[in-house]
């Protein structure tokens, strides 16, 4: 059998130990992306200041909607590909590799064209600081130049994690993480390019990731085998990719925007709390990994076992998760209350910047009891193939809960960052409470994906 050094079944064995297996280097990965992230506002905040730390965070921020559109593709794709593996149906994983790879490339190209087209209006919209407007625009153009990196990247990442592989992103994003570092230090720090040269080591780092994971892949009897001519896009493939896709890619922006909408608002009240509610967003990036990894890793396990018809399996997959992921985030919340002055002049050492931190980050924090619950539930009907529920369900949170309640206390009540902060556990709440109902209906027993008899409710 093919490519038996990188596929994993996950179909067997201990529940707890595939899954605290897969999640560790799920967790990590995304520990060193969150590193990998920070690492351009520390270093940029040490050698420009507050206004290079604000320009870095709202360039970052565009790029990052960028790039959870194409997280929620990958995601489906890791789904897709682990119910065909899980199901014994190589020819549909081979046709659905081959489709992803091609309509990324495509689309990587496309959204590289026109988000340069566009820059300057979107920084607009954001009410960009005028102090750290040209820091933005640099770091965002330079940023989208490397788009098709990060597209790469992630649709590699993708398929490896639906043949069970998790090890081996989290050795590829290492040593991204390690190249960025050096030439943040480098560019930023040695050759004063301040938000620009941030940029340019991120891009750099993307590409040697991508490259190396495509050299691996290459060598490992791989599916695909990056010929131009196995670029080949299947209409059946592709409609099941953005069936399970889209709704995943739809809820990440409309998630991600919901955020610009809490960095708009700050952005209004100076450059403070504009740098306070950056700081804020990068610190969380760490506290929710554990749930974050573990939810993944849900998903990723579950499609295997929805594949195979094991749905009491991918059950306790989600009983697992959540134990799993709360143990971490509710120490992750305590020492966050405990100790929150500490936390934010890691990043700056600006008195008013960390008196407005502290004043979001006291209620945002809350978030970490909530978030375990809801990431697993939607790791779970993500594997399931039910990802329009889950996208329903984060398009209400944002829209119906983070917005309106950021506007109503941020700026109607005038609670500031206090009532900024408290969007964030509101809506996670919301979504999480949608979810719980449509696992307590079992509907998510139906596989939306690999239609078998095991699978119906």
């Amino acid at each position: 059998m093919k490519n038996v050094s990188i596929e994993k079944n996950l179909t067997e064995g201990s529940v707890a130990k595939q899954l605290i297996l897969f999640a560790l280097p799920f967790m990590l990965s995304n520990l060193i992306q969150t590193l990998y992230n920070v690492t351009d506002m520390l270093i940029v905040g040490i050698y420009s200041g507050t206004v290079g730390i604000s320009g870095v965070n709202i360039g970052g921020q565009v790029t990052f909607i960028l790039t959870n559109i194409i997280i929620g593709l990958a995601v489906g794709g890791t789904v897709v590909i682990g119910q065909y593996l899980g199901a014994g149906d190589r020819k549909g994983m081979r046709e659905t590799i081959s489709t992803l790879l091609t309509f990324l490339l495509v689309a990587g190209i496309a959204f590289t064209v026109i988000m340069l087209i566009l820059s300057d209006k979107v920084l607009n919209l954001l009410q960009t600081p005028k102090e750290s407007y040209q820091q933005a625009r640099n770091y965002l153009d330079v940023t989208l130049m490397g788009t098709i990196f990060i597209f790469g990247y992630n649709a590699f990442a993708a398929i490896l994690r639906g043949l069970g592989d998790s090890k081996r992103p989290l050795i590829f994003v290492t040593i991204a993480c390690l190249t960025n570092i050096f030439l943040d230090l480098l560019f930023v720090g040695v050759y004063g390019m301040e938000a620009r040269g941030a940029a340019i080591a991120t891009v750099i780092s993307q590409a040697f990731s991508m490259i190396l994971c495509i050299i691996y892949l290459k060598r490992s009897d791989f599916e695909f085998d990056f010929k131009l001519s196995s670029f080949k896009f299947y209409k059946e493939r592709f409609a099941m990719l953005m069936k399970i896709g889209i709704p995943i890619s739809i809820q990440n922006v409309i998630v991600n925007f919901s955020f610009l909408v809490l960095t708009t608002i700050a952005n209004s009240m100076g450059v403070n709390a504009s740098a306070a509610v950056g700081i804020v967003g990068k610190y969380n990036g760490f506290a929710i990994l554990p749930a974050i990894a573990v939810g993944s890793s849900v998903s990723a396990m579950v499609a295997q076992n929805m594949g195979a018809g094991e749905t009491e399996r991918a059950k306790k997959t989600f009983y697992t998760g959540f134990t799993l992921a709360f143990s971490v985030t509710f120490v992750a919340f305590i020492f966050t209350q405990m100790f929150p002055e500490k936390i934010l002049s890691l990043f700056d050492n600006n008195p008013e910047t960390i008196a407005a931190g502290v004043e979001y980050i006291r209620t945002f924090s809350f978030d970490y009891l909530i978030v375990p619950a809801t990431f697993c539930l939607n790791g779970l009907v993500t594997g399931s193939g039910h990802t329009v529920i889950s996208s329903i369900c984060g398009i209400l949170s944002s829209i119906g809960f983070r917005v309106p309640i950021a506007i109503l206390f941020g700026v109607v009540l005038q609670k500031g960052l206090w009532g900024l902060g408290l969007a964030a556990p509101v809506a996670s709440f919301a979504s999480g409470l949608i979810l719980f109902i449509f696992f307590v209906s079992g509907k998510w027993k139906k596989n939306k994906v690999i239609k078998t008899a095991q699978t119906q409710p």
